[in-house]
């Protein structure tokens, strides 16, 4: 797919949106053909969790690599579907750390199972598509050397600036 004179700059982020909403349909599709309530943005928040115990909002936006606001929008409605709850760090009274409530670790001991076929099903479609986690990994590090904003600001051909 090309964009604008032959390029591909403009279509790696609708590809991947494209490719996401297309992976969350599906697997949406999955959880509601089993009568299971959940909602995919979950998954990570939760993983994080199981794999971690307890976890302040930073730590969770620092291990997604995703922003503390998308982590608390998935939190509150973890909390309201009474799967999450914060408790207050033994540590730091001021910090609260989000752990499971005896409801979310049913969750998990029910999806379990179906999340290792879903990581199984990726592995093969990985396999399949020639290593593509491999190069979204190097697109990453692409982006983290040098953000999409600053190859831009640092262009000859961008825009001229908006007049003061």
């Amino acid at each position: 797919m090309t964009d604008l004179k032959g390029g591909h700059g403009a279509t790696i982020g609708a590809q991947l949106r494209r490719l996401s909403e297309r992976i969350d349909r599906d697997v949406g599709r999955v959880y509601a053909h089993l009568g299971i309530t959940f909602e995919q943005r979950w998954f990570g928040v939760l993983n994080q969790i199981v794999q971690n115990g307890p976890m302040t909002v930073g730590d969770l936006a620092a291990a997604l690599r995703i922003t503390h606001v998308s982590v608390s929008q998935s939190l509150r409605s973890l909390e309201a579907a009474g799967y999450v709850q914060a408790l207050p760090d033994p540590r730091d009274a001021r910090r609260r750390r989000q752990s499971l409530t005896d409801e979310g670790e049913a969750l998990v001991a029910r999806l379990t199972p179906l999340w290792l076929a879903m990581n199984r099903e990726a592995e093969a479609l990985n396999r399949e598509a020639d290593d593509v986690v491999a190069r979204l990994d190097r697109l990453d590090q692409a982006l983290d050397r040098i953000s999409l904003f600053d190859r831009l600001i640092a262009g000859e051909e961008v825009m001229d600036k908006p007049q003061a």
